[in-house]
């Protein structure tokens, strides 16, 4: 494995609730961990580590600004999800066809 595969896998990152409203948050704009915490009835430390899970997934970059470090969304690193996910919307788009057909075929359940 070289240097180039992140440590924690995008699913395992998402798969946290915790995570996905950083990411939404960070989606916004570029934030400092301190208000970041702010926003979390958690610690700091643990916004903290959560967001070190998120850097080593590739969904955030880190930067020092002073005393400060800022975290930012990596848009590109959601595109294996996307891609995964892809595969299954032929599924739902099947779903949404049989759908569409019912209702327009004016078809009703009431007596």
């Amino acid at each position: 494995m070289t240097g180039t595969y992140a440590r924690h896998d995008i699913f395992q990152a998402i798969a946290d609730p915790t995570r996905r409203e950083l990411l939404s948050m960070l989606a916004e704009q570029e934030m400092p961990v301190t208000a970041i915490s702010a926003q979390f009835p958690i610690s700091r430390t643990a916004v903290s580590k959560h967001l070190h899970i998120l850097s080593e997934a590739g969904l955030v970059t880190e930067r020092k600004a002073g005393r400060e470090t800022r975290y930012k969304l990596q848009p590109e690193a959601l595109l294996e999800l996307k891609q995964w996910l892809s595969y299954y919307e032929r599924f739902w788009d099947k779903k949404l066809a049989a759908l569409r057909s019912f209702v327009e075929s004016g078809e009703t359940q009431d007596k």
